[in-house]
């Protein structure tokens, strides 16, 4: 990550900044830009969501969404993907979805760009968890790894054919190899 350190800048101050691309987060008082994604983190993360809403969607489960901006807990997180149950996701009064979403995940799954810190993505993680978020995962394609930090903050480490949990009431059985397969085309 890059990170431009700026004092005195409060969360609503960040908030009203203009947008950049790729997206910024504000965590602990300071802003870090989120590297470009490339190719395998893209090909990845779009296919996640894809499979997770395959499930979840029709039966009103659960929705994941790519680069959503999370906002709680004095943070301002932008995860790689985040999924919400179904009655957690923010409705404005008309009953369509919000456009913000002031709240943490219940599912946030980060994908390790080469240039990242596996500490930095993963203390991300663990705060989300701090929080109220139950699961997040940090899928390291580069070591063939889904680091899983569950609800009490428990850090578990999967690889190959291991089956991955995912939120409860999912039915959705995935492991390491089946993520990775995806990137062979």
């Amino acid at each position: 990550m890059v990170e431009t350190i700026q004092k005195n800048l409060s969360l609503t101050d960040f908030l009203e900044r203009p947008e950049t691309k790729p997206a910024s987060e504000y965590i602990n008082g300071k802003i870090s830009q989120k590297p470009m994604p490339q190719g395998e983190h893209s090909l990845i993360q779009g296919a996640l969501c894809e499979a997770i809403n395959q499930v979840t969607r029709p039966q009103k489960i659960a929705l994941a969404f790519p680069e959503l901006r999370c906002t709680f807990a004095d943070r301002s997180l932008v995860p790689d993907i985040a999924v919400f149950r179904w009655e957690r996701i923010p409705k404005n009064d008309s009953g369509r979805i919000a456009n913000r979403f002031n709240t943490y995940p219940d599912w946030m799954i980060e994908i390790l760009s080469p240039q990242q810190s596996t500490t930095q993505v993963l203390n991300k993680i663990l705060q989300a968890c701090q929080q109220g978020t139950q699961l997040g995962w940090l899928i390291n394609p580069e070591e063939a790894t889904v680091l899983v930090i569950s609800e009490n903050q428990r850090l578990d480490v999967f690889s190959q054919d291991a089956k991955l949990p995912v939120l409860e009431g999912l039915d959705l059985s995935l492991t390491v190899g089946d993520i990775l397969g995806w990137l062979t085309l």
